[in-house]
């Protein structure tokens, strides 16, 4: 026994000491935040740090650095995470096709096919299963964004009624612009001397922007407004398709290509526009579509798969003559409203559905009955029964009329309601250097 114990002890105290210098090289990955009852990790903000730098690495802009740039990144991963908490505390999830098919749009951007794009990100070595999962809870908190702000929106028909006669008087011709915001934000209850401080700011940045600063590049740098990691840029949009906010300081024929609007205040802070383009719109035709279509709700007891197998085997009945669309629509379909009239959607305009829906409505053939594909409503099987251009009707006008006055307070809301969550969460940080201002 004192053999054996003489051999086994050394061997014990050259394992500990080889497994503390092989623990030595590891850095061991700290906690930076608390959300509720999850932490984000060093690892997580280097990763992200990582993705961002990827982005921009071949635009002329330049990021933020240092703590700057950190506390952005996990702000947004904060946020991230509560949105994703919600999800799953209402079930929400997203499904491998619905991320699939994201994949393969991410692909064909760059003229690949999703087995390309893998194996090129494989060869880089990038983590693929990585970049997979980011995808799925882009998707997640795009979906929950969407289904509790929605609730939020609420607009009564004299609203319409006044956007329909503003649409009118205008004739449907809308000035675009394209335009660069900075938020500076303000606290409602912000001291004299923290006010000055960012209105000090703000004119030495509007003092940089006259003398021909990059309006993009500042806005990375400097705004706290919600597309600051995109230069602050929101695209071409009417002043119909703005947020109340902007609307009411853009004018369609005074405001022009190069204009600096602003600072102006709201409860949100102190903002600056500057309009990098101009363009006159056009009257557009609208491509109408008579469509119908089956819907089933996955759940519980009927999964994913087994939703899109029941379509399928619809599908087959209808093409084989077995049965038809509108009596199994009236039997099966999931979607009250039209069930009852053998799933006819009628004539409508396609934007008024969500993104696949709208997708397929367009590109489907008449007469040709769609394969199963999944919305955030659920699983569908759609023909289009007719497509027409048309100038817009009264009725289509209302649906305009609507999309845009939701898309007016749909980006405040989604402010507010970000704000009301972060409130109601226990959030701890533990470097003070990313500690992030009350919202």
């Amino acid at each position: 026994m004192k053999v054996i114990k003489n051999i086994i002890l050394p061997l014990l105290f050259a394992s500990l000491s080889a497994t503390q210098v092989f623990a030595e090289k590891i850095p061991l990955d700290k906690i930076e935040a608390v959300v509720n009852q999850e932490v984000i990790l060093s690892s997580d903000l280097q990763r992200t740090q990582l993705e961002i730098q990827e982005r921009y690495k071949n635009s002329d802009q330049t990021l933020p650095t240092g703590d700057k740039l950190t506390k952005q990144i996990l702000d947004k991963l904060i946020t991230d995470r509560l949105q994703l908490q919600i999800a799953e505390r209402i079930g929400l999830r997203i499904n491998d096709a619905q991320v699939q098919q994201t994949v393969q749009q991410t692909a064909e951007k760059d003229g690949l096919t999703s087995e390309q794009l893998q194996a090129k990100m494989e060869k880089q070595g990038k983590n693929y299963a990585a970049f997979v999962e980011t995808l799925r809870d882009e998707l997640t908190i795009n979906e929950v964004r969407q289904i509790e702000v929605r609730r939020r929106i609420s607009i009564s028909d004299q609203e319409v009624e006044q956007m329909v006669k503003r649409l009118n008087a205008e004739g449907q011709k809308n000035t675009q612009f394209n335009f660069v915001h900075i938020l500076f934000k303000l606290d409602k209850e912000s001291s004299a001397a923290q006010q000055q401080a960012v209105e000090k700011k703000a004119q030495d940045l509007l003092k940089q922007l006259k003398q021909g600063a990059d309006a993009s590049q500042l806005a990375l740098l400097n705004s706290q407004g919600p597309k600051a990691t995109e230069g602050g840029n929101w695209g071409w949009r009417t002043i119909n398709e703005m947020p109340t906010l902007f609307a009411d300081v853009f004018n369609e024929q005074q405001t022009n290509k190069g204009d600096i609007i602003g600072p102006f205040k709201s409860d949100l802070g102190l903002h600056i526009i500057k309009i990098i383009d101009k363009k006159g719109a056009q009257n557009v035709m609208t491509v109408e579509v008579n469509a119908r279509h089956i819907l089933i709700k996955s759940n519980i007891i009927l999964s994913d798969d087994k939703a899109q197998k029941l379509l399928a085997g619809y599908r087959q009945d209808i093409i084989s003559g077995k049965k038809s669309f509108a009596a199994l629509a009236r039997e099966y379909s999931q979607d009250p409203g039209s069930a009852v009239k053998g799933g006819q959607l009628g004539w409508a305009d396609p934007s008024m559905y969500v993104p696949e829906f709208k997708q397929l409505a367009l590109s489907l053939p008449v007469g040709e009955i769609s394969q199963p594909f999944r919305t955030m409503h659920g699983w569908h099987i759609l023909e289009v029964m007719g497509k027409r251009k048309s100038d817009t009707t009264e009725q289509a006008t209302k649906q305009k009329a609507y999309s845009l006055l939701f898309q007016q307070r749909f980006p405040a809301e989604v402010y507010a309601w970000m704000n009301e969550i972060r409130q109601e969460a226990y959030i701890k940080i533990n470097n003070p250097n990313y500690i992030i201002e009350k919202q």
